[in-house]
C-alpha cells in the first residue's frame, strides 16, 4: 500500500491549514498533468508522497529552516522535485525551478498555479545560462557531482544568510564515496535514514556542499 498525503503531515505536523491543503492537491495534480506529459514514471506516480514529495523534504530535514528572502535554483527540476514541495513548506523563499525540457517546465507552471505558489519562478533554460546569484541550488541526481558543479559553480551569493553558508543541497542514493572523491569537492553526507524511517531512504542522502 502506497503512502497517503499523511505521511507528510506525520513528519511535518506543524503546517498550517493552506500548507496541508497544497500538499493534498498534489495527489490529484500529478497523475493529471503526467497522463499528458510524462514527468514521473507511470508505476512510481502511485508512490508520489513517499519517493518524490518526502524524498525532496528530506533537504527541510536537514537544514530546518530557511531565512525568509532566501534565494534557491532547483536544477534539472523535472516535474517540479525538489522545488515545489519545498516552496509550499518555505512560503518566504523564493525558488527557481529550470529544466532544459520545456515540456516539463509547463506541468512545474501549471502546478505552482494550481497551488497558489506565488513563490516559484519556472523557466525553460539550462543552468550555465542564468546570470542571477543565489543562496543555494538543490538538485535531485540529475548527474554526477563532477559534472554538476561547473554548471553551477559561478551561481551563489557571497553573503550568507542562514545557519549554513551558502551551497549545494543535492538528493542522491547509493555508494557516494568515490562519486565525491572524483568531484574533488569538500561535500558533506547526510543520510535521509537519520529523518526517515522507511526502507526507501536507507541507502538515499542529502549531499551538501558549501560554496
Amino acid at each position: 500500500m502506497n503512502p497517503t498525503v499523511d505521511i507528510i503531515y506525520q513528519y511535518f505536523p506543524n503546517l498550517t491549514e493552506v500548507q496541508k491543503t497544497q500538499f493534498a492537491q498534489l495527489a490529484e495534480l500529478y497523475p493529471f498533468w503526467n497522463n499528458q506529459i510524462n514527468v514521473i514514471s507511470r508505476k512510481d506516480v502511485e508512490s508520489l508522497y513517499l519517493h518524490h514529495v518526502l524524498h525532496s523534504l528530506g533537504i527541510a530535514k536537514y537544514v530546518m529552516t530557511f531565512a525568509p528572502g532566501t534565494r534557491i535554483l532547483d536544477v534539472g527540476t523535472g516535474g517540479g522535485f525538489p522545488g515545489i514541495p519545498l516552496a509550499i513548506l518555505f512560503p518566504d523563499v523564493k525558488f527557481h525551478l529550470v529544466d532544459s525540457i520545456g515540456k516539463k517546465i509547463k506541468v512545474v507552471r501549471e502546478v505552482a498555479s494550481a497551488l497558489g505558489l506565488e513563490n516559484v519562478e519556472a523557466d525553460h533554460i539550462r543552468a550555465e545560462q542564468l546570470d542571477d546569484k543565489y543562496d543555494f541550488v538543490v538538485s535531485r541526481a540529475v548527474t554526477r557531482l563532477a559534472d554538476f558543479a561547473p554548471w553551477i559553480r559561478n551561481k551563489f551569493l557571497k553573503q550568507d544568510k542562514n545557519g549554513i553558508p551558502n551551497g549545494i543541497l543535492y538528493l542522491k542514493g547509493g555508494d557516494l564515496k568515490e562519486e565525491i572523491k572524483e568531484s574533488r569537492l569538500k561535500a558533506e553526507l547526510h543520510p535521509l535514514s537519520d529523518y526517515f524511517k522507511e526502507d526507501f531512504f536507507e541507502t538515499k542522502y542529502v549531499v551538501y556542499v558549501p560554496m
